[in-house]
């Protein structure tokens, strides 16, 4: 049946909404197919339904074709797997947890990997049920601190997420291979731009790892890549490590005084003033700058940990998120944020403004790691030999000409440092090119982490227990369809690509006379006859600007208009997209948008 605009639930609105700042949540709203219930939270309508299931529809089709099996969990699950991999705590605020009338806990899940694991370990036992993929399209929940961009980042999302199920490493492989490509041919079918961008696993564990990244100003994340066809997101970006000098002949450090310089460019204009090197003026590079964090456990509790980076970068909170757990020998990530005035005076070594890789004596400098339980890790363009300006560990003070590992030594090296335009490749491509982008899939070789931790184990051809290895595979649905709309749009409203709009024609009633709308009605007849999903524009005492307004805001490829051309047998077909239109005759109506439908018109709804 056709969608009837005179029927249809739907309000199209003028003006944007108040909370919305990128066009796909202002379009969604404003064209009626979504509308807002809450932060982060939102209702479907009929037409935006439409067009996720056609999203969904493509991603099934794309799942099967690699001989994925669909099943279904509940959102709602209890504790005790998420306890048994610590993800209960790991998760941290992200996590909706509520108990029941007894007091037992549940979270609404915002991933399943558990449940599929014991899915799996409940009904297989041998090497023969192996290897099975297995898939779900499901409401999944996180609570978003800052939920934003209306359906790009929400705190209810429909994802799908599948996972593998493979005796041996060659078989994960072979698992991978085939849902990458799935990838692939999922986001060309949705008409979304990708590049695929190696990436860390985080709380998800496991080796491998990419992103499938849609590039746009409006993406929360930010990915680099080169011309000789690096990519990763910048998170997994390694930094190229200078050669150690050799620091035999250095000059020992020396401790100056350099009065009101807590921040790097008032050390540097200090240094320059009182100390001035002969050979050229002190620059940012010259000097370590040591910044102290606070890592969350996965227990909740705080912990400090000092960072050495070349004063001329920026610390990057989430490259160091990715791999301060590791470094801590915690596993995962880890939330990160600046230490507080309050952890600060809680460590009397730590001069505010003058910190030093020192920290563990009276001393100035240091020989060893700190004494105080702090950790102190640097960049890695910090190598042996390097000289640094730094902290003396003393108010108002500096030394000059500290060595790397002559000097003072560190706990590990840990990618701390923002990535910048330009900064080398770490595969020798070239230099690296930063773009935003929105992450619209990601796909992870997990390994064995989660059958270790639940038990998923079977006997192998000799008779032996082995555990199960695992790939998981996800890909945000409603983000998609945000993205397409984000994607496909102009000032006047939504463009859909033909194979995910609501319809494949919208028809347009205009003129004041019966005669118009009965031969509007029976065109839309032959078209559902034919196959063609109509939107039709029936709605009586309804201006022929608002109609046409309301069509280009809906954003269906191919608008029919059924208007005054209809006494001399003529109809219009207008290209939503390109703006064009052609006259067409009454008695062919079927056949040529039968073609537009097919692509092979020629040169309307492409």
């Amino acid at each position: 049946m056709p969608l009837r605009l005179s029927s249809l639930f739907l309000r199209t609105l003028r003006e944007d909404p108040v909370d919305a700042d990128v066009d796909s949540h202002k379009l969604l709203v404003r064209a009626g197919y979504i509308r807002r219930a809450a932060p982060g939270i939102y209702t479907w309508l009929p037409l935006g339904l439409a067009v996720l299931r056609r999203v969904e529809g493509i991603v099934r089709e794309e799942m099967n074709a690699i001989g994925a099996q669909e099943v279904h969990f509940p959102a709602l699950l209890p504790r005790e797997p998420y306890e048994t991999t610590n993800r209960w705590t790991e998760y941290g605020e992200n996590l909706f947890r509520l108990q029941d009338r007894k007091g037992a806990d549940y979270l609404l899940a915002p991933t399943h990997e558990e449940m599929f694991t014991l899915l799996v370990k409940d009904m297989y036992s041998s090497y023969k049920d192996l290897p099975v993929s297995l898939y779900q399209i499901q409401t999944k929940y996180r609570d978003e601190a800052r939920p934003r961009a209306g359906l790009l980042r929400g705190r209810e999302f429909i994802m799908k997420d599948s996972y593998s199920f493979d005796v041996d490493d060659a078989g994960l492989d072979e698992s991978y291979a085939k849902h990458r490509a799935a990838y692939v041919r999922i986001f060309e079918r949705l008409g979304l731009p990708v590049v695929a961008v190696a990436a860390t696993s985080g709380a998800m564990g496991g080796s491998r790892s990419e992103e499938f990244m849609h590039p746009s100003l409006v993406g929360e994340d930010t990915f680099v890549r080169t011309a000789g066809g690096f990519a990763a997101n910048v998170e997994a970006v390694t930094t190229v490590a200078p050669e150690p000098l050799d620091y035999s002949q250095a000059p020992a450090a020396q401790v100056h005084r350099t009065p009101s310089s807590p921040t790097i460019d008032t050390l540097v204009e200090r240094s320059n003033e009182l100390h001035p090197r002969e050979s050229e003026p002190w620059t940012a590079a010259d000097t370590l700058k040591n910044v102290v964090l606070s890592v969350t456990l996965p227990d909740g509790t705080k912990q400090l940990v000092a960072v050495g980076v070349p004063g001329d970068r920026e610390i990057d909170l989430k490259r160091v998120e990715a791999g301060i757990g590791t470094a801590l020998g915690q596993g995962g990530e880890l939330e990160v944020a600046a230490a507080s005035e309050e952890q600060l005076r809680a460590v009397p070594q730590l001069v505010k403004g003058y910190i030093g890789p020192g920290l563990s004596t009276d001393e100035p400098l240091l020989g060893e790691k700190s004494a105080t339980g702090i950790p102190f890790f640097v960049d890695p363009r910090v190598v042996p030999g390097t000289s640094w300006i730094t902290g003396a560990n003393l108010a108002e003070s500096h030394v000059y000409g500290l060595v790397a590992e002559r000097d003072f030594t560190w706990d590990g090296t840990l990618e701390a440092c923002a990535v910048r335009e330009g900064d080398a490749a770490p595969d020798g491509s070239g230099p690296l090119e930063i773009a935003r982008g929105i992450e619209m899939g990601h796909v992870f070789q997990l390994g064995r982490k989660y059958a270790e931790s639940l038990g998923l184990k079977v006997l192998d051809s000799n008779g032996k227990l082995v555990t199960v290895t695992m790939g998981s595979y996800g890909i945000g649905v409603t983000r998609a369809l945000a993205a397409i709309a984000e994607h496909y749009h102009d000032d006047k409203g939504l463009v859909w690509p033909r194979n995910i709009s609501p319809a494949d024609v919208h028809v347009v009633a205009t003129g004041k006379g019966a005669e118009i709308l009965e031969a509007a009605e029976e065109i839309v007849a032959e078209l559902e006859s034919a196959g063609i999903t109509v939107v039709f524009d029936d709605r009586p005492k309804v201006s022929p600007g608002v109609k046409f307004r309301d069509a280009e805001l809906l954003g269906v490829p191919t608008v029919l208009v059924v208007g005054r051309g209809l006494q001399d047998g003529v109809l219009e077909l207008k290209d939503r997209g390109t703006g064009t239109s052609r006259d067409i005759q009454r008695d062919d109506v079927v056949g040529e948008i039968t073609a537009e439908v097919r692509g092979d018109a020629p040169g309307v709804g492409r």
